[in-house]
């Protein structure tokens, strides 16, 4: 899986990255509100995790330009994958449990409702009606050391099953 990836905004991403740790995230679509709420606890945190040697590399089953609108103030990169080849790579599926299962409804909530007040006031795009990829992706997160080893991963079981931060972290420190 030595690989160079392209982001978004046509930027080389390593991955593995040669002197650090890279965190790999799978989430969902562009504007998929329960993984906006997820990704805004990394970039508050994004200093801390730097910090902590790991890069953050975030990917979608979105095409580029639907995406670059969504991700522009993220801090760190984002990958484009709408064929979902690096998704098939990493064991990322997709499934209906994603919405239906009971533990992701309060995130889908608060997530709808902070994407329906930034809509209101003009601070976020809706998402697409059809996101390519569909509605229905797992997520997944996996922390590569800088020789390609898969030192951590989860695969989600719904659309709120992902590491936390403090979870990323104690995973960066271990691996160490």
């Amino acid at each position: 899986m030595d690989d160079t990836w392209e982001s978004v905004t046509g930027e080389a991403v390593p991955v593995p990255d040669p002197e650090r740790l890279v965190h790999l995230q799978f989430r969902r679509f562009a504007g998929c509100p329960v993984c906006h709420l997820h990704l805004r606890q990394f970039v508050l945190r994004h200093a801390e995790i730097e910090a902590a040697g790991v890069r953050e590399v975030v990917v979608f089953h979105t095409p580029a330009e639907e995406l670059r609108e969504h991700v522009a103030d993220l801090p760190f990169v984002a990958i484009a994958d709408p064929q979902k080849r690096r998704y098939r790579e990493y064991g990322i599926e997709s499934s209906p449990r994603a919405l239906l299962d009971p533990r992701a409804w309060p995130a889908i909530l608060r997530g709808v409702g902070r994407t329906l007040r930034l809509l209101l006031t003009g601070r976020a795009k809706a998402p697409s009606a059809r996101p390519a990829g569909g509605r229905f992706g797992l997520p997944g997160d996996f922390l590569l050391a800088p020789d390609g080893r898969i030192v951590a991963s989860k695969r989600g079981a719904h659309a709120d099953d992902q590491w936390s931060v403090d979870e990323l972290l104690a995973h960066a420190r271990a691996a160490r």
